[in-house]
């Protein structure tokens, strides 16, 4: 899917989004700078936060920090970085997120609490940290990454879809809360999306039912309405449209993406 066109929507405004070093989050931290923001990149892979940095093109629109989403002192030393490169953060993208397959019955317990630490704990000490930024100005806008799984449930995922069903209840909340000082709170809900976990996912599937890699590939897509992967860049244009000019009563919101009625 080709690249939005150039404005400058978020001038002046300082987002994070986690998660930013491949995938949903790379796409959705080029077009907030592209949308005339300034991005703060966090994630566990420096490497790929620098790559992701450079594709922006200016030092003074992204910088790269390097943070386990999941520490809660190191979470809170990035945001002190990241205020003190581009200032107040008016704008989170909650991204970062962790995925795996597996029945219900060889769930372990270190299994869930990951995946938990990840989607819903990140998710959680990231708006903590930006929430008093957005109260002082009066001005917010949050959106959460999460998943069609977190809305209806999937089998043998069921540590991913409860703890997307978490963030969805956590966006709901916080929606409610901060609706009176004009902070929105959103989550984007796709389904499949072209990303590495995908890619994981098919090898996976691969490997425990025989088939090829683009036949697994091809029964993943058949599972989203639309009989095809969504494209990162798609999640992220959505993302734009939450935190721009014109969204400002949207709130509270799952935002389904590729076609699936809820």
């Amino acid at each position: 899917m080709s690249e939005p066109p150039v404005q400058a929507t978020l001038s002046g405004r300082h987002a994070v989004v986690t998660g930013a070093s491949r995938g949903i989050g790379a796409a959705v931290a080029v077009t907030l700078a592209r949308a005339g923001a300034r991005v703060s990149l966090l994630g566990r892979d420096l490497t790929g936060l620098r790559r992701i940095a450079s594709d922006i093109g200016s030092d003074d629109r992204a910088v790269p920090l390097a943070v386990d989403v999941t520490d809660p002192s190191a979470v809170t030393h990035t945001f002190v970085s990241a205020r003190e490169r581009f200032g107040p953060v008016h704008i989170l993208v909650n991204n970062a997120g962790q995925a795996a397959s597996a029945k219900f019955t060889d769930t372990s317990e270190r299994l869930w609490h990951e995946i938990f630490a990840t989607n819903v704990t990140g998710t959680f000490l990231c708006t903590r940290e930006a929430v008093p930024d957005m109260l002082a100005a009066d001005f917010g806008r949050i959106v959460n990454v999460a998943s069609t799984a977190g809305l209806r449930g999937a089998p043998f995922i069921s540590a991913y879809a409860s703890s997307k069903h978490a963030v969805v209840g956590l966006t709901r909340s916080l929606a409610l809360e901060f609706a009176p000082r004009h902070i929105t709170v959103n989550a984007v809900c796709p389904g499949f999306v072209d990303t590495d976990i995908v890619t994981r996912a098919t090898r996976d599937i691969a490997v425990k039912t025989g088939r090829s890699d683009s036949e697994a590939r091809a029964a993943l897509a058949a599972l989203n309405p639309q009989k095809r992967l969504l494209e990162p860049q798609e999640v992220a244009t959505a993302v734009l449209w939450l935190c721009g000019p014109g969204a400002e009563t949207i709130s509270g919101q799952t935002i389904v993406l590729g076609g699936e009625p809820t």
